[in-house]
């Protein structure tokens, strides 16, 4: 073994413990209060149920709001949970860091010898444990109402990843305003609110006036959920990159350069700020 493979995989070792590190220590702190994780579980049930009662009214009446109707509509508001789950990562960055500057241990966070992108993964393979069981159980509930094949599965899988990753960089921009410039902080959450507002989360695109559709359609999170939801109905992931290229080709760019984007854009608030507010 020569010396540089040798320390490649130092390298990796030293990255993945830091990792596990921030895995593990984000799941002690978060099932020390087991009913705030369930509560977190139930609200966005709270958050589909009237469009899901409006909707199955409307397709009573065989309407129809594009690929939607009463066949499948429920396919529709399970995927918007398994999204409004998800979501609950872009809240997680700054809560851990405003917890972290609570105690005053956030500079041992930042300051130390630890990769960003650590930092990023840490927090968000956490996360993804800890929301697993309410997304599994939503899966298979969606599987009964509209059963796919293995390969959709697998596919469907892959992209709520993405999306969590997608929603992990949104946090980790946001939790390094959260602790140095809090007034941006607020204006970027109430931003986000409007992206997701105009992302056709919990109702159909066709449901929406023009002028909205308008807006809509300049909204990358609107691509990246369509795509994952007709991949569930057209259930066949290669017809689906055909039918809807421009869909993939937002999720692909969007995962791949949210990622470095928030960790240059941590670093540089965090070097031109600080921490405010101790």
């Amino acid at each position: 073994m020569n010396l540089k493979t040798f320390f490649n995989r130092q390298f990796i070792r030293r990255q993945a413990l830091q990792i596990f590190a921030l895995v593990e220590k984000n799941l002690r702190l978060s099932l020390r209060f087991k009913f705030n994780v369930v509560i977190s579980f139930l609200m966005p049930i709270i958050t589909i149920a009237m469009p899901l009662i409006i909707l199955g009214k409307f397709f009573t009446l065989n309407t129809e709001f594009g690929p939607w109707n009463e066949s499948n509509y429920m396919v529709f508001q399970f995927m918007a949970y398994q999204i409004l789950i998800i979501k609950a990562l872009i809240n997680a960055f700054p809560a851990e860091f405003l917890r972290e500057k609570y105690w005053k241990t956030i500079p041992a966070i930042i300051i130390a010898p630890l990769n960003r992108y650590n930092l990023l993964f840490g927090i968000f393979f956490s996360h993804i444990i800890l929301i697993s069981i309410p997304l599994i159980i939503f899966f298979v509930l969606c599987w009964i109402v509209f059963p796919i094949s293995f390969l959709t599965i697998i596919s469907i899988i892959l992209l709520l990843l993405f999306i969590a990753l997608i929603f992990s960089s949104i946090g980790l921009i946001i939790g390094a305003f959260a602790i140095s410039n809090e007034n941006i902080w607020k204006i970027l959450g109430f931003g986000i609110s409007m992206v997701f507002w105009l992302s056709c989360l919990t109702y159909p695109f066709e449901i929406f006036p023009s002028e909205i559709q308008l807006l809509i359609n300049l909204n990358p999170l609107y691509y990246i959920f369509d795509i994952l939801r007709t991949t569930w109905i057209e259930n066949n992931i290669i017809l689906s990159i055909s039918l809807h290229p421009v869909n993939f080709l937002i999720l692909v760019l969007t995962v791949v350069i949210f990622p470095i984007i928030s960790v240059y854009i941590f670093k540089m608030v965090y070097k031109k700020f600080g921490i405010v507010g101790y």
